[in-house]
């Protein structure tokens, strides 16, 4: 399996020199283009979605060894975020769920880094609530209480945790 200790990653579905990349930025991210980087991550996310899991895993250590928040990401995760934001996504009651669940995560953070690309988001998932056909009961339900959650400063007010996960509770 490897040295123990240390964990594997699955990037055989890169080039060699890309595999290098990767690697080296693994062990030392201040040694990469780290907006390279972070583009070939979201690159092959958004083309292989088995990936992605094992994407958040490197970007995850990435952000560990370098003791810092990875600014190159921002704007690839803002990228995947409009993608999923899209009416197309909108439609799919999975990439809703994706799209919110990762909104929960890190939308506050995301919003201070770059608060236009927010409100640019927010007006595409708001437009898409109203406007959009063909929206399950689900997926309108999520976009309401993102659009929400957001409205009250990345918090859930007791209402909203009423209203939204009643049923869950009972």
């Amino acid at each position: 399996m490897g040295e123990t200790g240390r964990e594997e990653y699955k990037i055989q579905s890169f080039d060699t020199e890309t595999q290098k990349l990767l690697k080296t930025a693994l062990k030392d991210p201040s040694s990469v283009d780290l907006d390279k980087v972070a583009n070939i991550i979201v690159d092959q996310s958004l083309k292989d979605c088995v990936f992605s899991k094992e994407a958040g895993r490197i970007c995850y250590t990435i952000i560990q060894v370098n003791n810092m928040p990875m600014m190159a990401l921002v704007n690839p995760v803002y990228d995947c975020l409009f993608r999923l934001a899209q009416p197309d996504s909108l439609r799919k009651e999975e990439e809703v769920d994706c799209l919110v669940l990762q909104l929960h995560r890190i939308g506050e953070q995301l919003e201070k880094m770059n608060s236009q690309r927010m409100d640019e988001l927010f007006s595409l998932l708001r437009d898409g609530f109203l406007l959009q056909e063909g929206l399950s009961s689900l997926s309108q339900l999520l976009l309401l209480e993102i659009i929400e959650f957001r409205a009250a400063d990345w918090k859930m007010t007791d209402a909203a945790q009423k209203y939204y996960y009643s049923e869950v509770t009972d």
